[in-house]
């Protein structure tokens, strides 16, 4: 099985935090993943084989465990993932065996345990691979070790949520200087799909601070960071007094930014509320109540266009399903892209994305200046309300775009280094 245990006390307090007071339970709100975080309470064993054979006419290698079961290899695939500084260049994880050289039709002369616990395999060109316990552990071919794996690297289930979410909050300067801190951030930003940073200061330059923290920012037509702001000849309806209906950014992009940071540095007189809708429980909502309109939504595409001049002249357009796949992995909508393509007759009904009322109201309020979202654009759809400014204190948010790709690969190296630290 995969080690979730390092990772599991910092999951588990994101979730807590997600709960309402005086609540025993996710009510209403369907909370994923619990046997998994639950699982990752156990403490973890070095593994130990016991004995290991060859089953020839399988052409597997069987590794019984000294905490028992038993897990199956492939020849070629041992062949294939040889540890040794011939065929895997240690510093960057990275396999030098070529395709070509790999003969997938392989047997092997012998497999034994060696003194250190390792699994030693003598291969029919008399090339030797030995391979740690643990590494072969993780990589077991069974069901549940396969499915263990995919959470651990990918961390795909998520804590759905309605209105009654009490928003995680973090605070800036700590996600800033401590690894623990930012790796909390990052697992709720990652199973929640927002989190609510405090202590930021009221000036431009804090949402890529933040972004730093992680990697780079995602630098797209409207520039690296980009400023919500009232504008004459405004380019984007963001950038306006009025309402904005609930909506993903940028699904006029193949490739839609996948986390948003939002920076309040000065609040509106009267209005602009942020509010936020978990568009994943949503989808499974309409899942159970309407399959018909889910499988539309599934399958018909809607298209989007976004044209203007920012950080430079751009005319986009894609073509996108409003919920992509039918295990729900990304939500693309946004009434005010929407373009009026042409498509098939139903393709008007799958432009209309229920909203069930389970959103929450978040930030913007005078008292919350100087504080940032963050969220899952491929997950959240966010809105505001209208609003009301004054001549000498106009509203006024920082916003930037990071993809999951970065965010990711730093909540795994911070786990690691909170790990190793433990």
């Amino acid at each position: 099985m995969t080690d979730f245990t390092s990772n599991a006390a910092s999951a588990c307090r994101a979730l807590r935090a997600c709960r309402r007071p005086g609540r025993s339970g996710p009510t209403s709100m369907q909370l994923r993943g619990q046997q998994t975080l639950g699982s990752a309470c156990v403490p973890l064993a070095q593994h130990s084989v016991r004995t290991v054979r060859a089953l020839d006419e399988e052409r597997m290698v069987e590794v019984e465990w000294e905490g028992g079961g038993h897990s199956l290899y492939p020849f070629t695939w041992l062949r294939d993932n040889c540890q040794c500084p011939l065929c895997t260049l240690d510093s960057a994880q990275a396999r030098k065996l070529s395709m070509l050289d790999l003969d997938v039709h392989t047997g092997l002369d012998a497999v034994e345990v060696t003194n250190d616990n390792k699994v030693s395999v003598l291969w029919p060109d008399r090339h030797t691979s030995a391979f740690d316990a643990d590494w072969l552990k993780r990589r077991c071919f069974s069901a549940a070790a396969r499915r263990a794996s995919r959470e651990e690297l990918f961390l795909n289930q998520r804590h759905y949520w309605d209105s009654e979410l009490r928003v995680p909050t973090a605070d800036f300067q700590e996600v800033l200087r401590d690894d623990r801190a930012a790796l909390d951030w990052l697992l709720a930003l990652r199973r929640v799909g927002v989190v609510h940073l405090t202590g930021a200061a009221t000036e431009r330059g804090a949402v890529a601070r933040l972004a730093e923290r992680v990697g780079y920012l995602r630098l797209t037509f409207y520039g690296h960071t980009w400023q919500v702001q009232d504008k004459p000849m405004a380019n984007n309806v963001a950038y306006t007094s009025g309402k904005l209906g609930l909506h993903t950014d940028y699904p006029a992009m193949h490739f839609a930014p996948g986390v948003q940071f939002l920076h309040c540095i000065s609040a509106a007189e009267e209005g602009g509320e942020s509010e936020m809708v978990d568009g994943f429980h949503m989808a499974e909502l309409l899942r159970r109540e309407d399959p018909e309109a889910f499988r539309t939504l599934c399958s018909v595409h809607v298209d989007f266009t976004d044209t203007g001049t920012d950080y430079c002249d751009f005319m986009l357009q894609s073509k996108k399903k409003s919920i992509a796949e039918g295990r729900v992995v990304r939500i693309n909508y946004n009434n005010a892209t929407r373009d009026s393509g042409a498509g098939p007759p139903r393709a008007a009904g799958a432009t209309l994305l229920p909203v069930h009322p389970g959103y929450v109201d978040v930030m913007n309020r005078r008292e919350n200046v100087g504080d940032m979202l963050t969220f899952d654009n491929w997950r959240l759809l966010h809105g505001r309300r209208d609003y009301r400014s004054r001549a000498d204190r106009a509203r006024h948010l920082e916003g930037a775009y990071l993809d999951w790709d970065e965010v990711m690969s730093r909540l795994r190296i911070l786990r690691s280094s909170v790990r190793g630290n433990a």
